[in-house]
């Protein structure tokens, strides 16, 4: 959810007419479960991400270790869509184009894209019990959360959606009750 603001508005358009295309040509879940994958891939090798935008690295050679690392995972149309982002030097923004595409997926499906950040890892019934209560808030079909584990924040957690944010933390309680009493004893 977080990226840079030129890097996402130069992505948009590639994300939008990949959306636009898989859903006239009735392949979004293939290529939605092909990007899903792929973040995954992307965020685990973080080699292949810096390979992939090094300007120093020629589109052939690009092109063939994405031939060799993915052509045989992806559907076709994923790859076809990946070698024209080649040809046309944005395959540097991949990230920020399948954020961007998994946004319009989600947005058209009533999913919703929370950022939690915890001080500590959630057990699997602490996850549940926040999908339920932010399905509530948000009237979404569907959440998904991203997780980032901050020990900074000491306890509790923060939720980020689009527009909002809600500050859980022992960190923010503990500020705001310096605040206070600053304010109380005049300092």
């Amino acid at each position: 959810m977080s990226a840079n603001p030129l890097t996402a508005k130069i992505a948009a358009p590639y994300a939008r007419a990949l959306f636009d295309f898989s859903v006239e040509q009735n392949i979004m879940h293939q290529i939605t479960a092909d990007f899903q994958n792929l973040e995954i891939f992307l965020n685990e090798t973080s080699e292949l991400t810096d390979y992939l935008a090094s300007p120093v690295v020629s589109q052939n050679a690009k092109r063939e270790v994405l031939t060799k690392t993915l052509q045989s995972q992806v559907n076709t149309e994923t790859f076809k869509f990946l070698m024209v982002l080649v040809d046309r030097e944005r395959i540097s923004l991949l990230k920020s184009i399948i954020t961007n595409y998994l946004e319009l997926v989600y947005e058209t499906a009533s999913i919703k894209m929370i950022e939690v950040s915890t001080a500590f890892a959630f057990t699997n019934l602490q996850k549940n019990m926040l999908i339920k209560k932010l399905k509530e808030l948000t009237n979404a079909r569907e959440i998904r959360l991203v997780i980032t584990v901050d020990s900074n924040l000491i306890g509790g957690f923060l939720i980020k959606t689009n527009s909002k944010v809600i500050d859980f933390t022992v960190k923010n309680q503990l500020q705001n009750l310096a605040k206070h009493l600053d304010t109380v004893l005049e300092i």
